[in-house]
């Protein structure tokens, strides 16, 4: 009889989450096929590196105890000789106060909390009703990006008429608490290309770093040097550890910089 040793590796979902997951990342700091192309990016598509057009800002506080971690994390997969690593995001962009206003005059929300919100006609679960039509970007309201609580995107009739995805806030129910990584309040912002004008959104954060069991061996380094032959070998996902967690480390600084 032969007995097998075996390690499982267990890992939670980073978006179990009633808020819509809008758009989804998946950041190595990598830039040789970071990109998707264009006709096959749909709301569930991953994008990639090179896809990313917003930075965030985040609370001081809160970014100084991410990279914090972030280091700790990209230390302990190099000292194992750990790559291929990368941080999965996910972004839900929040609602403007005058469509959470058209939301609390459709549903009527009791004392008890989320319960009445069941009760209404108004479906709280509605991707797929309005999946063809995309999702709402909405713009930064100063002094809004605060945690809160909220639900999955509700459908609601907007003073310029039709549907739109909202969140639904609702005060004092504590349902929703942020943490590292989980439930992170930002303000995502992006650098028009035609001007110089920039564009800012309110948005909730998910993220961690997936994909932690690659090593860097026979195989990796053999693939470092044929790819080395024909792209920049700074620009390849398989790098010497060391290399691929300062590179990790540095462009994650310029996804989430410091507030000016």
């Amino acid at each position: 009889m032969v007995l097998l040793q075996v390690r499982f590796v267990v890992m939670g979902n980073m978006f179990c989450t009633e808020l819509r997951i809008h758009r989804k990342y998946d950041l190595k700091g990598s830039t040789q096929g970071r990109s998707t192309k264009k006709q096959k990016i749909n709301e569930n598509t991953t994008l990639k590196d090179l896809d990313l057009a917003h930075a965030f800002h985040v609370d001081k506080s809160w970014r100084q105890a991410l990279f914090r971690q972030i280091a700790l994390d990209s230390m302990f997969l190099e000292s194992q000789s750990i790559i291929d690593y990368s941080m999965l995001l996910g972004i839900h962009f929040r609602a403007p106060n005058h469509l959470k206003t058209a939301t609390s005059h459709q549903n009527t929300l009791e004392s008890s909390g989320i319960t009445s919100a069941m009760d209404c006609n108004v479906p709280l679960h509605c991707e797929d009703a309005n999946s063809s039509k995309g999702f709402l970007l909405v713009a930064h309201e100063p002094g809004t990006t605060v945690g809160g609580s909220h639900i999955r995107g509700s459908m609601v009739r907007a003073s310029e008429g039709g549907y739109e995805e909202v969140d639904l806030v609702l005060p004092d129910t504590g349902r929703f608490r942020v943490q590292l990584g989980v439930n992170m309040p930002a303000r995502a912002r992006k650098l028009l290309e035609s001007t110089d004008a920039v564009e800012e959104y309110d948005v909730v954060l998910y993220l961690g770093i997936i994909d932690i069991l690659q090593e860097y061996n026979t195989s990796k380094r053999v693939e470092h040097a044929v790819k080395s032959l024909k792209f920049d070998p700074l620009s390849i996902s398989s790098v010497d550890p060391n290399l691929y967690s300062k590179r990790f480390v540095s462009f994650l600084e310029r996804v989430f910089p410091e507030q000016d």
